[in-house]
Parts: structure tokens; sequence; C-alpha cells
């Protein structure tokens, strides 16, 4: 019993350079349409930054309210041009907003009655806006 060795072929196994030259322009092209989306990342994380402390600007105001309402010693009276400097002044944690935002656009609660909303603009990095209510306090 012999064998024909020459009748039996090898097969190699792998990949062409074709193939591999395909894969590789194909892998550019997502990473190319993929890549704007990542870009823009700093832009909205300075927006969600500011749309945080303007949301905790509106809860403190509530809660600044809320004791008020009830007779609260801790209450700051929101009374006065300045509705939300005087918030954040007498109100908040620390007695400040955070380093780099600012109140651009402030409330008045000198003419609403307690419990009227006013709307505040705090300004933050890369000069992101947002909005936040403030309930006056009498």
């Amino acid at each position: 019993m012999q064998t024909n060795i020459s009748a039996q072929t090898k097969q190699q196994k792998g990949f062409t350079l074709i193939e591999l030259i395909v894969v590789i322009v194909i892998l550019g092209i997502l990473a190319a349409t993929a890549l704007p989306k990542f870009v823009d990342l700093q832009g909205e994380a300075a927006q969600a930054g500011v749309n945080g402390v303007a949301g905790s600007v509106s809860s403190a105001s509530a809660i600044n309210y809320g004791a008020c309402a009830v007779g609260n010693a801790s209450c700051a009276p929101l009374i006065g041009a300045a509705a939300g400097a005087a918030l954040v002044t007498g109100a908040m944690t620390g007695g400040a907003l955070p380093t780099g935002y600012s109140i651009t656009t402030d409330g008045d609660c000198t003419a609403p009655a307690a419990g009227a909303v006013v709307s505040i603009t705090i300004t933050g990095l890369q000069t992101k806006t947002a909005t936040a209510t403030v309930i006056c306090t009498g």
C-alpha cells in the first residue's frame, strides 16, 4: 500500500493581504463616522454641569420656601431685587455658587407676594446657561 504524496495538497490557512486591507479600510470608515460624536463631549459636559447647578438652586429654593412656610429660623427671606443671589448666599450650603458659575439674570422678589416664582439664569463654564426657578419668600 503506497500512498501518492504528490496527490495530496497542503492547504494553508490565513488571511490574504487584500482581505486585511479591506478590513482596515472598513475600520477607518467606521472611525471617521463615529469620531464627530465624541468631539463635543466637553461642551455637553459643561451644559450638564450648569444644568445640575440650576437644578440645585431650584431645589434649594423649594426647601427654603418650605422652611419659611413653617417658620423655621434657618429660612433665608428672599426680599430684594436679587432673589437668586440672596438664595445662594443665605440658603445654599457653602453660601456661593461653584467656581466658574455666576447668576447673569436675577429674579426680582420685591413686588411679587410670597410663593411667587421668578426665573434666574445661571451661566457656567464655556458660557453655557440654564434657567432655575426661585420661589419668593416674605
